[in-house]
């Protein structure tokens, strides 16, 4: 197995206009494509709505920035299964239908890995429009004061709202929208993450490479750099390199790469916000040493 393609989509295939955050992302497949290169591997990028690839020809699928599988599920899930047995995708297909829906962060707080509390509430199975749940009632059972809701499956803050207790009738209509359709997770806000951010971990072969801290820019509470955040470098404390390795044990099969993101919570303690194993960004610009790192691990992965 020598020949290796990296998946994207099809807005960073070839760009023909090249903004600051393409940039990057062709900047990180840059990183990984010369390490991998340098041991022999022949390596290519491709879409994964591309109709001209024959994708039972493919020996390995690493998926790397395939961000707007969110925006087409369907699509992306019926792709997905496609996918032969006989093409080995890094991650394993079985950590990525798990890590598809934020369910998976039941299963940590099930492990003993803290997570941010988190509660789900999903469509009515009879299609019964009258018994899809109203928000007020669901923030009370929750209970707090302030809280986010977004969906089971998302990313790049799809339909992600953050919303006090007087918001709540204006955004009742929006919800039973969504949960008629989607499962749904509300989650207090964590007021913490207006100033401290949130710190990714980024994990290879179950060993830590490499951290950033992602803040908010002013007025804003998402973190994403897209968002206008702001990303720098960051040391992980022990308990943040603890609570990333514990999170990442419990990945199965265990997952050669992933990112652990983990903000502080209301009470003070560390918390798992999200464990990213289909495409996270891992900042290898940052630290092009972690991508001969991840290069490294590919390679034993498929010795």
């Amino acid at each position: 197995m020598r020949r290796i393609t990296l998946l994207t989509e099809s807005r960073y295939h070839q760009p023909v206009e090249i903004d600051w955050y393409i940039q990057q992302v062709l900047d990180e497949d840059r990183l990984i494509q010369d390490a991998l290169q340098r041991r022999g591997f022949h390596v290519d990028r491709r879409a994964w709505t591309d109709p001209e690839v024959n994708w039972a020809e493919q020996d390995v699928l690493i998926f790397r920035s395939t961000w707007d599988y969110f925006h087409r599920f369907d699509a992306f899930r019926d792709w997905l299964t496609s996918i032969p047995s006989s093409v080995t995708c890094v991650n394993p297909l079985e950590l990525i239908w798990w890590n598809l829906d934020k369910h998976y962060l039941l299963d940590l707080d099930a492990a003993g890995v803290s997570i941010v509390p988190s509660f789900f509430k999903c469509p009515d199975k009879t299609g019964d429009a009258n018994n899809l749940p109203h928000l007020e009632d669901w923030c009370r059972e929750t209970g707090g004061e302030e809280w986010v809701l977004k969906p089971a499956i998302s990313g790049a803050g799809r339909h992600t709202y953050r919303f006090r207790k007087e918001d709540i009738p204006d955004l009742e209509a929006a919800f039973h929208d969504l949960i008629s359709k989607e499962c749904m997770l509300l989650q207090p806000f964590q007021n913490r993450v207006l100033t401290e951010g949130e710190v990714s971990v980024m994990v290879v072969n179950g060993e830590i490479t490499h951290a950033v801290r992602k803040i908010a820019k002013s007025g804003d509470f998402r973190v994403q750099d897209d968002f206008g955040g702001m990303v720098a470098d960051h040391i992980a404390s022990e308990e943040e390199r603890d609570l990333a390795k514990r999170a990442m044990a419990v990945c199965r099969p265990p997952a050669l790469y992933g990112r652990v993101d983990i903000m502080t919570t209301n009470s003070g303690k560390k918390a798992v916000s999200e464990l990213e194993l289909i495409e996270p960004e891992m900042w290898y610009r940052k630290q092009p040493l972690a991508a001969t790192r991840f290069a490294d691990a590919v390679e034993a992965f498929l010795q």
